[in-house]
């Protein structure tokens, strides 16, 4: 379950997973106590309870913890304590694409970031049929199905409540690319392919979930960038 809260990656493990601590920066045990300025670059919190977990996502409500890089939660239930997680959040499901096109992948430029096209489902929409009339209407082209990527759940505030976006993305072959323009309802300014290169380079100008789904796309069709540390699934 690859999940991103204020855009922070949240990795959940189990306690008998294998984890590296030099690669940390800090390790916390869930009764330390630490306040928002502790949490800078990846942080390790071992034996995660439930408690933890709530004081985490109220922290984060407040604070937007620009410092922090990734969150790594061991636990014992592993699957007890996604379901708790997704209990803090009201789900809805959305769909969207990596489109390709001799050796290009389309990014489109949104709310000053750049993305990918996705949106919401339709009630009962199968998602693959939802993620690709999402993408034909945002970039106005014709797109072919293609394989499955990693799934993302991503948060965010929405009329005073709290959601959890969970994404199903897959890869496209672009059909028709020929009247291809930003749909601007969705405040899409700009339809761009771009190099591999050429992606990587703006990541950084993107969100956490797009990063890890446009690396691990790459990494697994040109290898010109080897897949980031994930949240288990």
């Amino acid at each position: 379950m690859n999940v991103f809260i204020n855009d922070i990656p949240l990795i959940i493990k189990k306690n008998s997973e294998k984890v590296y601590k030099h690669k940390y920066d800090l390790i916390l045990n869930p009764e330390d106590e630490f306040i928002s300025k502790d949490l800078v670059g990846d942080v390790l919190v071992r034996d995660v309870t439930d408690v933890f977990v709530d004081r985490l996502l109220r922290l984060m409500e407040v604070k937007k913890l620009k410092k922090l890089k990734s969150l790594t939660m061991l636990a014992r239930k592993k699957k007890r304590l996604i379901l708790h997680l997704k209990d803090q959040f009201r789900i809805v499901k959305a769909a969207g694409g990596l489109v390709v096109k001799d050796g290009k992948v389309l990014m489109i430029y949104r709310l000053g970031k750049w993305d990918l096209p996705k949106g919401k489902l339709k009630k009962e929409e199968d998602p693959a049929l939802g993620a690709l009339r999402e993408v034909e209407e945002e970039c106005n082209i014709k797109v072919g199905l293609g394989d499955e990527l990693p799934s993302t759940w991503h948060s965010y505030a929405y009329n005073g409540n709290k959601i959890l976006k969970k994404t199903d993305w897959y890869v496209m072959s672009c059909l028709d690319d020929s009247l291809m323009k930003p749909q601007a309802e969705e405040y899409i300014e700009e339809v761009r392919w771009m190099t591999p290169q050429e992606a990587l380079a703006v990541l950084d100008e993107s969100y956490a979930s797009i990063a890890l789904v446009m690396r691990h796309y790459l990494s697994e069709t040109t290898g010109s960038t080897p897949a980031s540390e994930a949240p288990a699934k």
